[in-house]
């Protein structure tokens, strides 16, 4: 396993804030549109930008896409208890999930279950392959707990500032 690279901490002025908080918000700006909105010339946000990137602040720009035309429609959220809590099995469940595309984010939690996922597929009979022939292949799987949404009431990618 290689090392973890350590990201640096800076003091964030209260411009660093606003750059972050604006970006959140619209991350294709150009540094010419950003600049006007922070009162600043480009050069020194272009420079506070690239410091903010560097130290892990903005860790990725992506562009975000809509399911439904897509297809993906179906959002399922699904917990899952491993049959032993072993490093051993926990890791073979990790490095399975990574393997699948339909599991758009996981988390290892407490309490109930040990992970818990968000999985994008196009209907109920996707997901119904996706159970049998994907996930419940992964080694050390107990059970598995879905629930349905049935509509998106908030959804954001915004961090609070």
């Amino acid at each position: 396993m290689g090392l973890i690279e350590k990201k640096s901490v800076l003091q964030l002025d209260t411009v660093d804030m606003r750059i972050l908080k604006i970006l959140q918000a619209k991350s294709n700006l150009t540094i010419k549109e950003l600049a006007a909105k922070v009162d600043l010339s480009p050069t020194p946000v272009f420079e506070r930008v690239k410091k903010l990137e560097r130290a892990g602040y903005i860790k990725n720009y992506v562009a975000v896409l809509d399911a439904e035309k897509l297809n993906k429609g179906l959002m399922v959220f699904c917990n899952i208890s491993l049959k032993e809590h072993t490093r051993k099995i926990g890791n073979q469940f990790v490095e399975g999930i990574l393997a699948l595309p339909e599991v758009v984010e996981c988390y290892n939690i407490s309490g109930d279950y040990d992970f818990f996922l968000k999985i994008r597929v196009s209907d109920m009979k996707e997901y119904q392959s996706f159970v049998l022939d994907r996930l419940g292949n992964i080694p050390g799987v107990g059970s598995a707990h879905s629930t349905f949404v049935m509509g998106e009431i908030k959804h954001t990618y915004a961090i609070p500032l």
